[in-house]
Formats: structure tokens, C-alpha cells, sequence
């Protein structure tokens, strides 16, 4: 016998921190919680799906991130990829927007249409969703710190398109407790934040109940350093931040939980990441069934989009990323996403090509149509791997959650730092176990092509974008009623300082032409700006 045969197997622990066995028996199902927990699809505890017959009936919505330069050719790419196939809109917006500054302020220079669509008025929502049937397309936006401006401008712009909001359906991300942890894009203070958070989620209850005011994003807590338990603790720790805020101002829990919605992310190991969202679905399903008394089964659905996230993808042989991704779709497919939206190839150097973006697309459509990925529902589930490893990672969410509860709660570790600290020195730490060669990359530190020059088309940046964006803002001053939008302005202002719900007063202001600008000084005058903690 070879030293080869005998040798041992060296020990496999996933990124959870759990030691994968060699082989796995119903013995280890029992063992780790047993299969009660399995059920049904469409049936509580949702671990198999949160309807019957999931993508037999409906395929997921194909939702890629979209969005650059001006509103005219932000709207070309939307029409590019309907007509290609998608069912949904991913609104990316440029930096200023998103931390609600307009176009021709000094601190938004050169950034202008640089990572998305740049929005100043409504006349830009006007231009973007031109020819777009907001009742077939729904369209999510990616907005956070200026999200109560940006749904207002939404809804006045369907509005003012003959939609009847009521029935309109569509996502903003408006999850501002993992920017604090995560992207970065706050404007506020933790607090106000969410207080904001509250008034959209109050305000559609009432004027827009189909409606997703929130989708709560472990994705960029991931993608910033957390690993896949941490991700679901602390986007369901942020979930029941923002219910109990909107539980202390009146609302009921069936009122508005089944609008609420997830944003999560998926690289890595592809059983872990399975067993992360069924583990994830079931907990969800408990946590407002046990903890908060909800009647309606829609309320303890975990509704999600999840795909491939950036995180996973890497600058080296980039064409690697195609390959990449159509796992990262498999994954989504057997987690039993609602929607699915896949990183381009390109996205680690530049704003995806139009072909990249079809790539991904198809590679999506090609699940559906090809692959069998829609003729039955949670195809993995009795799997003694997937079973035991669903079972252990429930444990393991929330325990991470007792963990934040004991601690103080989510608000409180976030405005201290502490989430953010974690989160950073793991990613630290992560990043050297790549370059130490302990996490395997291919093309980045195992099967590396040195000579290899990337063949990827960057998106040019064009000053003439920010320029035209910035003449049409001020043709919009110009031909406005500027008395009527400072007395609208006077009156965000005074809700804003009073405690009351600023989005009646936002969706009047942004029918008069108030710039994203102007709206976010009035609450930044009512509740200062964030100062973000350091603890290094």
C-alpha cells in the first residue's frame, strides 16, 4: 500500500466554520435536528420553497443590476435587456444620487454618472422608465441613504403615467443598517436612519401595499468580509430592527411582513451556500411565527433575490467568471430564489458590456430552458449532505443572533462600530488565507497564467454625460415653480423636525421638481449627518 493510500484525509471545514465528513447518513440528519423540519413546499416551515410548486409554475424573475451615465442611456439598456429576455429591472444609480446629492454639487464631481444612473428630478424617472409597462417589468431600486426621495419619485412618476399605485409592484433596497456595516452610502445618523426606514414601510402599508419598501441585504455584509452564517444573523437581526421600529409606531405585523423582502449573495462552497438559504428560509418562517404572532403564512415567507455575487469573481482570467457565475445561478436555482440576478464577468474591472450582461442572462435562461432547473421543486432536499448541513446552519444563524441580542442588539453594535469592526477584520483575515494559498482561487493563486493579459472592454467614463446631466437639472430650476417647491421644502423640513412621516410631504415635493439635492438638505438640516465611528 502506497504512504498515499494510507495517509489520512486532511480535514475540510467550510467557511461557516463546519468540518465536512467524508460520508454522510440519515444517521447525521438525525443527529444534527432530525427531518421534521423538512415539510412541504409552500407550507411552514418553508424550507423547501415558500410556494407549492415553486418554478413549475413561475420561473424566477431575471433581474440584472443595470444603470450609467445619463437617464437616455440608462433607459437604452433597460429596453436592450427586455428585449433580450429579462423580467425585471435592477436600477443602479450613481454615487451622488445615492448619497443624495445633485449633479452640479461640488463633492459629486467627476463622479457623475461614473458607477450608475445619474437623478436630480423626477424629469430623469420621466426619461429612464420611458416605454417600460411598469405593470409587467417590476423594477427594484438600489438606493439606500436617499431611498425616501427616490420612492417618492417612483411613485410620482408612475403616477403621473396613469399607474394606480395601489396595484403597483416593485422593490427599493432602503436597507440603511448594512450600509452602515457594509457599502458606505448613509447620509444620517443611525437613528433618523431608521426612522426613515420606518416612514416608507408606513407609508406604503397605507398608500402602496404591493409594494416592497425594504429588501433587506446580507448580500453586501458578505461581500464585505462576513462569512455565509453572519451574513443571514445579521440581515435577520437588521429585519427585526426595522419590524420593531414599525411595531412601536402602530402598525401590525400582518400589516406589512409579506413586503418585506432579501437581498442575499452566493459564492463559495455550493452546498453551503444551498443549505444556507433553506436553513436561512425555515429560521425566517419560525422567528415570525414564534416571536412575533403572525397570523398570514405570507407573512413568514423569506421572499429573496439572490445571485452570484461580486465577491466570488476576480480580476485574474476573467473569462473564469462565466463559469462562475453559472454555478452561482445553479446555486440560487436549487436555494429557491424568487429572483435571480448575476455579476457579469467584466464587473470586476468596469460597468458590464452589453455582451457580458447577455452572457449572464442567458446563462440564467438557459437554466430554465435546458437544464431541468424548473421541473420540480428543491431537487437536493432528502440529501443527507444538504439535510444535515440545512440543520446545522439554523443552529449556527441563530446562535449568531443570540449572540448580537446579548450584546445590545444590532442598532446598538452597528452605531458603535463593533458589527463593522468584525466584519472588516475578517475580511483581513480572509484575504490573507488567499494569498497564503489556504483559500484556493483558480487564476488567482492556483493555475495562474502570468503572461495572460485580460481581454476586457472598459466603460468609458465621458465628461459630456455629467455635462448634459447637469444643463437639464438646470433647465428643470428654470422652469419649475420655484415658489411652490420652497414651500414644499419648508414643509419636509418642519415633518422632518417634528417626528411625523416625511414621505407625504417627499411625494409632493418631488411633483413639484425638487432636486434629490435639495429634499436630502432638509432632513440632513432636521437630523445632522453620520460620523462614523472608528474602533481601530
Amino acid at each position: 500500500m502506497s504512504h498515499q493510500e494510507s495517509a489520512e484525509p486532511k480535514p475540510v471545514f467550510l467557511e461557516s466554520g463546519l468540518e465536512v465528513k467524508p460520508v454522510y447518513t440519515a444517521a447525521d440528519v438525525e443527529a444534527s435536528g432530525g427531518s421534521d423540519g423538512i415539510g412541504s413546499p409552500g407550507e411552514f416551515p418553508f424550507t423547501r420553497g415558500i410556494h407549492k410548486l415553486m418554478y413549475r409554475k413561475r420561473p424566477w424573475t431575471m433581474r440584472q443590476y443595470a444603470g450609467f451615465g445619463t437617464p437616455e442611456e440608462t433607459n437604452q439598456r433597460f429596453h436592450y435587456l427586455i428585449a433580450n429576455g429579462q423580467t425585471g429591472l435592477n436600477v443602479a444609480f450613481d454615487l451622488p444620487t445615492q448619497v443624495g446629492l445633485d449633479s452640479d454639487d461640488p463633492a459629486a464631481q467627476g463622479e457623475v454618472g461614473r458607477v450608475g444612473m445619474a437623478v436630480d428630478t423626477l424629469k430623469d424617472f420621466e426619461i429612464a422608465f420611458e416605454g417600460i409597462d411598469l405593470d409587467k417589468i417590476t423594477v427594484s431600486l438600489t438606493i439606500n441613504g436617499a431611498a425616501a426621495v427616490l420612492i417618492a419619485m417612483y411613485f410620482a412618476m408612475a403616477e403621473k403615467r396613469g399607474y394606480d399605485v395601489r396595484k403597483l409592484r416593485g422593490t427599493a433596497q432602503n436597507d440603511i443598517l448594512k450600509e452602515f456595516i457594509g457599502r458606505g452610502t448613509w447620509v444620517f445618523p443611525v437613528e433618523p436612519s431608521i426612522k426613515l426606514v420606518g416612514d416608507t414601510i408606513l407609508y406604503c402599508a397605507e398608500h402602496a401595499p404591493l409594494y416592497s419598501p425594504v429588501s433587506v441585504c446580507g448580500y453586501h455584509i458578505r461581500e464585505s468580509g462576513a462569512n455565509p452564517v453572519q451574513e443571514m444573523a445579521y440581515a435577520f437581526c437588521i429585519a427585526r430592527a426595522y419590524i420593531d421600529h414599525v411595531l412601536e409606531r402602530g402598525l401590525g405585523i400582518d400589516d406589512f411582513a409579506s413586503r418585506l423582502s432579501f437581498n442575499f449573495d452566493i459564492h463559495g462552497n455550493l452546498f453551503e451556500q444551498v443549505a444556507k438559504f433553506r436553513a436561512g428560509r425555515r429560521l425566517w418562517a419560525r422567528i415570525l411565527k414564534e416571536q412575533y404572532h403572525t397570523k398570514d403564512p405570507r407573512s413568514m415567507w423569506l421572499r429573496m433575490i439572490a445571485g452570484g455575487g461580486g465577491g466570488g469573481l476576480t480580476i485574474e482570467q476573467p473569462e473564469n467568471n462565466i463559469v462562475r457565475s453559472a454555478y452561482y445561478a445553479l446555486i440560487s436555482a436549487l436555494s429557491g430564489t424568487q429572483t435571480m440576478a448575476l455579476c457579469s464577468y467584466d464587473e470586476a474591472y468596469t460597468i458590464p458590456s452589453e455582451k457580458a450582461a447577455r452572457i449572464s442572462l442567458r446563462t440564467m435562461q438557459i437554466l430554465t430552458e435546458e437544464m431541468g432547473l424548473c421541473d420540480t421543486v428543491d431537487p437536493l432536499a432528502g440529501s443527507y449532505y444538504v439535510e444535515t448541513l440545512t440543520n446545522q446552519l439554523e443552529q449556527k444563524i441563530l446562535a449568531a443572533m443570540d449572540e448580537v441580542d446579548a450584546q445590545g442588539g444590532i442598532v446598538r453594535a452597528i452605531a458603535e462600530g463593533r458589527v463593522q469592526d468584525a466584519v472588516s477584520r475578517q475580511a483581513y483575515e480572509r484575504l490573507m488565507k488567499v494569498e497564503r494559498g489556504e483559500v484556493r482561487k483558480v487564476g488567482v493563486n492556483c493555475y495562474r497564467m502570468e503572461e495572460e493579459q485580460p481581454q476586457v472592454e472598459f466603460h468609458p467614463f465621458k465628461e459630456e454625460d455629467s455635462a448634459a446631466q447637469i444643463r437639464r437639472l438646470e433647465q428643470v430650476r428654470a422652469q419649475r415653480d420655484n415658489g411652490g417647491v420652497d414651500s414644499v421644502l419648508e414643509r419636509v423640513l418642519a415633518d422632518a423636525k417634528a417626528g411625523r412621516n416625511v414621505m407625504p410631504a417627499m411625494i409632493e415635493g418631488v411633483k413639484a421638481y425638487a432636486t434629490v439635492g435639495e429634499l436630502t438638505g432638509c432632513l440632513v438640516e432636521a437630523y445632522g449627518r453620520y460620523q462614523e465611528p472608528v474602533r481601530f
